[in-house]
């Protein structure tokens, strides 16, 4: 995920605890829809789960942007 900002996300998950936070709840959500489709899991469930880490995923990108807009 954003490969390209590998180096702003480091320092982020250094620096910002609520980054830090909200990426690794993203990466958790990520393993956990995995783990649901493998176990066949109700659809409902596993695409509340896909939207969260969405949402997530959103959160995060807007971060980024904005420490780039900082610089």
């Amino acid at each position: 995920m954003f490969h390209e900002y590998r180096d702003v996300i480091t320092e982020l998950k250094q620096k910002d605890a609520h980054f830090h936070k909200v990426f690794e709840k993203h990466n958790d959500l990520d393993h956990e829809i995995v783990r649901l489709e493998e176990s066949h899991a109700d659809q409902f469930e596993i695409e509340a789960k896909k939207k969260e880490k969405l949402k997530l995923k959103d959160e995060i990108y807007s971060i980024i942007v904005k420490h780039n807009n900082e610089k």
